[in-house]
């Protein structure tokens, strides 16, 4: 026994007189941490050893062009809220199209802004997934880690281990059960999940919070996100309501005069600008989620604000929110509740924000131009294109369903808990019919993802749907019209 109580006390000695394991980050007070607790203390929730791992962020910016200023302004600005949070570029996986900083309409050549005020958000973001290659095949493969199945962009993956901690923000346009992409396909939210699955059957992180910036975006995860799967999502908007877009000409505060676009997105900027005012060593996950719950609902006129939804684990909810976005020591005495942004937010639907944007271009040129008379043309093009797009959809129904039974199936709301679509192959199938005949859903028209699941959950062949485009947008062949007199005659 002797020889075992001196090894005991040799052992003891050296981890008393060795330097704390935390100094050199500043851990415990003062730096210090007391070597008594690594003999008597197991790792507990909310102690210091939730700090082991390394901490991922991958950006996504769904959307092209500069009508659509907003979703790289949000990136961007996400990007360096994490950057000063301490997370290193080798973890920060970002997407975008990277078109707007050096368009010939940005009025201050390579810098992006996210706020009236706004300092430049562009500068060191690094340019991952940029132009054809922000595409949903690679956003999957970045999120499991698979170098092999990228296409293009720097290769950059999460490369995580088991003890890590992952973070999502993607913000774009978005409709039923799906997030827009620049480059096609859509990202479906049965795909998505099935990727956050296999990532959590691979065991290589510990907890994951996932933001989404989209029109119903709750639509996404609604029946779909397991609890147990260690992940955290928080959408704009439920399953059926726009997001908005805000920092737009003519709203309080506008963007600078020079600016013909929509800076940002009100919850986006509302969980960025609560992050940069806060401690998010103190600031819990659930507190931040009140704080943009509360302001992306335009403090409950919902009318002009949205329905911020969670889905997945929120025992997560409890957590420091610095485990995700890291820790910026300039906000290190700030208190969690320093700023309470309670004022109403000027907003406009995501997608009108095109519209608006070509309005104000139009405003600013001179009077009797051809240029003006041009862009009155494109605003009224797009105008009817939508107007044909809801048509259409509605001419499909009509072959379908019948005039009577038509519009309640169509707009037909899945009760809460339940998944858009119990076919999303079938979902696909339908979508990928009508672009064949009838064009390109387009930002807009993603709002009609509702219309074509209703199909599938109401039994409509892959047949039926091709006889009711043809109809609707090439022209009726009544050679196949057949095919649909089962239906109309049950």
């Amino acid at each position: 026994m002797g020889f075992y109580r001196f090894v005991f006390c040799v052992t003891l000695l050296s981890i008393l007189v060795a330097p704390p394991p935390c100094e050199a980050r500043g851990g415990g007070r003062g730096g210090q941490r007391n070597p008594w607790d690594l003999i008597i203390r197991s790792p507990v929730e909310g102690s210091e050893n939730e700090e082991n791992g390394t901490r991922w962020a991958v950006l996504v910016a769904g959307s092209s062009g500069y009508s659509n200023y907003r979703h790289q302004a949000d990136v961007c600005h996400a990007y360096q809220i994490l950057k000063r949070g301490g997370l290193k570029d080798e973890n920060i996986v970002v997407f975008m199209y990277d078109d707007i900083a050096a368009s010939e309409m940005n009025p201050r050549k390579g810098i992006i802004i996210n706020h009236p005020e706004g300092s430049d958000v562009y500068a060191g973001v690094p340019k991952d997934y940029t132009g054809e290659q922000v595409t949903v095949e690679n956003f999957y493969a970045v999120i499991l880690g698979d170098k092999s199945a990228v296409k293009g962009g720097s290769g950059k993956v999460v490369n995580s281990k088991p003890n890590d901690r992952i973070f999502i923000y993607y913000s774009d346009h978005g409709g039923p059960g799906v997030l827009g992409m620049p480059n096609m396909p859509y990202l479906y939210g049965k795909d998505f999940v099935d990727v956050l699955r296999k990532k959590h059957a691979s065991g290589t992180y510990r907890e994951m919070v996932i933001y989404v910036e989209a029109c119903e975006s709750g639509s996404v995860f609604e029946g779909l996100m397991p609890e147990d799967l260690n992940i955290y999502v928080t959408t704009a908007s439920n399953a059926e309501e726009s997001s908005w877009g805000t920092y737009c000409p003519g709203m309080d505060p506008p963007p600078p005069p020079e600016y013909i676009t929509c800076l940002g997105d009100l919850y986006s900027v509302a969980w960025m600008e609560d992050s940069e005012s806060h401690n998010l060593k103190k600031e819990t996950v659930e507190q931040q989620y009140q704080q943009v719950k509360d302001r992306t609902s335009n403090y409950n006129t919902y009318n002009a604000g949205s329905h911020v939804m969670e889905y997945g684990n929120r025992s997560i909810k409890p957590e420091k929110l610095y485990l995700y976005q890291g820790f910026d020591p300039a906000t290190k005495n700030l208190p969690p509740n320093r700023i309470n942004f309670n004022h109403r937010m000027d907003v406009v639907n995501q997608r009108d924000a095109d519209i608006l944007f070509l309005w104000e271009r139009y405003k600013r040129l001179e009077d009797g131009t051809d240029k003006k008379a041009e862009l009155l043309q494109q605003i009224k093009d797009k105008i009817l294109h939508r107007q044909r797009l809801d048509g259409s959809i509605d001419f499909i129904g009509l072959v379908l369903f019948g005039p009577a039974k038509s519009p309640s199936i169509l707009k037909s709301v899945r009760g809460r808990g339940s998944p858009l679509v119990d076919d999303w192959e079938c979902l696909k199938s339908m979508v990928h019919l009508f672009e064949m005949h009838c064009g390109s859903l387009t930002q807009y028209g993603m709002k009609h993802m509702r219309a074509f699941a209703n199909m599938c959950n109401n039994n409509v062949s892959q047949e039926e749907m091709e006889v009711a485009c043809v109809a609707a947008c090439d022209g009726p062949d009544f050679a196949k019209w057949s095919v649909l007199n089962q239906r109309f005659s049950a």
